[in-house]
């Protein structure tokens, strides 16, 4: 995607604000806020190039290396050790990625909203210019969402008064050295945002992709639900979640792979697109946080069965059933499946077990490059389960949840039945679990539910002994589910060093 030289010039010019004396210089032919947005097309431009910095790929690799969706590939060099090992320290990648990543998505996204407060548009551009706005406050609100969601202790969601994270609503001064904001400040400036958001965000400004490639009300009523069920505010998560598991409804057994393929939009609320030539097609950042590039590269150098450096991890895929379509998906068809490989040695094992990750095989004739799946209907119907357990519908949460297990094999299934909500809530992580592999849920889940479903992070004993670590396993209620503040982050601000998560 081409990016308008006038907004591209700023923008780079902003992300230097942590150097004061470039800043101060008055540079002749500086571009100006007013230069920069001169026109809607300028503006639209400015939304092309906040959703080409939006990625997925960074969750995705954090869930599979920091949980238990992984095992040591075949072709592994050694990449992601120390994260697999649950390694997390205020130096480690995973901190300064999300954190600066995050950060720098929010600040752009304040920059095309006060750019766009010098332009003044005509009466027949006012609904662009109004959704416009509405994407850009939208896309900040859910880089505020990601860094609370990853930065605050899943224990501190619902708790008003406990540090969240910096709220940045502005473009900051380069003097400016912000504390961390409370929890309740936080998530009501997030929602503030969606709700202003959702009301003009369905204005056709003609993007170019598909539909469910930019945020849309459903996409933020999908947000606004995930967010009620963070905070515990379950009459809300179910009444949002209902409206979507209502409106969208679940792919056939036939039709569940052709998603992961980008052949069927079926069940996608909200992706983000890829595609040959643009700024994500290539290898990312190998055995890192950091990711970026094709999805399927996370795991893989050049193609799914090729030169595997992680593999589906064998306690994910232990747990996988036969005439279970997403098994199909998760699993690479051409993988090798020892039986008995408990009894193999190290060596042995690796040589004898290969199971390839086979849920980002490629499309449009590129290996490895796939479309990213923000959200897809299957989660509201786990928020709308995790909301009937949570108020006491246990006979209704069984029922949900034997809805979506249905949908996934092409036979019925025995249904649910909880005498207890700590039933309830392991069974849908468990869902949750083979649902979502892949996609970067994992991590958020176990943060969110494990404590309450008795869950955690647990590696095959095989898998671990062929890695040489020394955890084989995380509980989901231990400190490294919540990331660090980043040391580099404290180089700049003294103020947050005492505001450290626990832990670190």
């Amino acid at each position: 995607m081409k990016i308008n030289f006038k907004l591209y010039s700023l923008l780079l010019l902003t992300t230097l604000f942590s150097c004061k004396d470039a800043i101060d210089i008055d540079q002749p032919g500086r571009l100006t806020d007013v230069r920069a947005f001169e026109s809607i097309d300028d503006l639209k431009t400015g939304i092309y190039w906040l959703y080409d910095n939006l990625d997925w790929t960074p969750d995705m690799a954090l869930s599979a290396m920091y949980t238990d969706e992984i095992g040591i590939g075949v072709q592994s060099g050694n990449q992601g050790l120390s994260q697999y090992d649950y390694i997390l320290t205020p130096s480690s990648t995973a901190s300064s990625a999300f954190w600066t990543g995050l950060y720098d998505l929010v600040n752009f996204a304040n920059r095309v909203i006060e750019g766009a407060a010098v332009y003044t548009p005509t009466s027949d551009e006012q609904d662009q210019y109004d959704a416009i706005l509405a994407h850009a406050t939208a896309i900040r609100a859910f880089g505020h969402l990601k860094l609370l969601a990853y930065f605050t202790p899943a224990s501190d969601y619902t708790n008003d008064d406990a540090l969240a994270i910096p709220l940045v609503m502005k473009v900051p001064s380069i003097t400016e050295q912000p504390s961390r904001d409370t929890v309740g400040t936080v998530f009501s400036a997030i929602l503030a945002d969606l709700n202003s958001a959702q009301q003009h965000i369905d204005t056709d400004l003609g993007l170019v992709g598909d539909s469910n490639s930019y945020k849309t009300g459903d996409a933020i009523t999908a947000v606004k639900a995930i967010i009620a069920a963070m905070r515990g505010n379950y009459n809300d998560a179910l009444t949002l979640s209902e409206t979507l598991v209502q409106k969208y409804p679940l792919a056939t057994v036939e039709e569940y792979p052709l998603i992961f393929t980008d052949e069927i939009d079926t069940e996608v609320i909200f992706k983000l697109e890829r595609t040959r030539n643009d700024s994500y097609d290539g290898q990312g950042s190998v055995g890192s946080v950091a990711a970026g590039g094709w999805a399927g590269a996370i795991f893989c150098f050049s193609g799914p069965t090729a030169d595997p450096y992680f593999e589906v991890g064998r306690a994910l895929f232990n747990v996988l059933e036969d005439g279970d379509i997403r098994k199909d998906v998760i699993v690479h068809p051409e993988s090798v499946v020892d039986t008995d490989y408990a009894s193999k040695t190290a060596g042995e094992f690796k040589q004898s077990d290969i199971l390839y990750v086979g849920k980002h095989k490629g499309s449009e004739g590129q290996e490895l490059m796939n479309d990213l799946k923000v959200i897809r209907v299957a989660e509201m119907y786990m928020i709308h389960a995790e909301a009937q357990a949570a108020l006491g519908d246990l006979s209704g949460a069984a029922t949900t949840l034997t809805t979506l297990r249905n949908a996934r094999f092409s036979t019925p299934q025995l249904p649910f039945a909880f005498s207890n909500q700590a039933e309830a809530f392991g069974a849908i992580v468990d869902e949750r679990r083979i649902e979502f592999a892949f996609e970067g849920n994992r991590y958020f889940t176990l943060k969110r539910l494990g404590p309450r479903a008795n869950r955690d992070a647990v590696k095959d004993p095989k898998d671990c002994e062929l890695a040489a670590v020394q955890n084989c396993s995380l509980s989901s209620s231990d400190y490294r589910f919540t990331l660090p503040i980043p040391l580099i982050e404290f180089d700049g601000n003294p103020n947050l060093r005492n505001q450290q998560n626990p832990g670190y």
